[in-house]
């Protein structure tokens, strides 16, 4: 049995009087891709975990949620730069809109179709629904017409996605029956894995593929507790 941590990013800036929360610098995180480089990580996609048996030791994969516009300015050529794959989280009706459930008084655009599209073979996309609401709070009828309406721009634009959800705001149903019925919607949409948050490091394989852990990593944080959440998932 292996481990495999999962880290999880937003947005990526290139001005520190920017920084919010959800964000991280392109300088530190590229330090942290230098990181990953320089002690041998080895990055993983969703799609390559249904071949695997035994993942390679150090194994990690990088997830970005949202697809904003400063994912593809920053993030994506310091990942094509150091050759690391990552995934990217689509919320789908908000493609070429901005990220306005945050609330923020400057919300951060989000990539067209073109954009998406244009994304190198290194980044790998997935699902992060279609209106980016709490799934714990919508009905059963209401999850399905969410997954509904992100094939059906999938489809519509023939965008290759994988069948991996990262939940939005890591929210999903937790108590039963909710969470089981909750599970038996994803499964007959065909999807492979779900991620929550929890700052924990997986085992591989999974005790459960809709309940795989994220660590948030934060762009405040130094490089010390960078290096700890990577290999322990939650701060002291």
């Amino acid at each position: 049995m292996g481990v495999l941590p999962v880290l999880m990013y937003h947005n990526v800036l290139s001005n520190d009087t920017e920084l919010k929360s959800f964000s991280i610098h392109e300088r530190k995180l590229e330090t942290q891709f230098q990181y990953l480089i320089k002690h041998n990580y080895v990055t993983l996609h969703f799609s390559e975990l249904d071949k695997l048996k035994k993942i390679p030791q150090k194994s990690v994969i990088i997830t970005f949620d949202d697809i904003t516009i400063n994912q593809l300015e920053y993030a994506a050529p310091l990942l094509e730069k150091y050759n690391l794959k990552a995934t990217f989280f689509i919320p789908f009706y908000y493609i070429g809109k901005s990220d306005e459930w945050n609330g923020m008084d400057n919300p951060e655009p989000i990539m067209s179709l073109e954009q998406i599209k244009s994304l190198s073979s290194n980044i790998e996309l997935g699902y992060h629904s279609y209106k980016h609401r709490h799934f714990s709070n919508l009905s059963k009828i209401e999850i399905e017409n969410d997954f509904e309406e992100s094939i059906r721009v999938i489809d519509q634009e023939n965008l290759k996605v994988f069948p991996v959800i990262a939940y939005p705001f890591g929210n999903f149903p937790r108590k039963e029956p909710h969470k089981s019925v909750f599970f038996e919607i994803m499964q007959s949409f065909g999807i492979k894995y779900g991620l929550r948050i929890g700052n924990r490091i997986n085992k591989f394989p999974f005790s459960s593929s809709f309940e795989i852990n994220r660590i948030d990593i934060k762009g405040t944080e130094n490089s010390f507790q960078f290096k700890w959440k990577l290999k322990f998932g939650k701060l002291f």
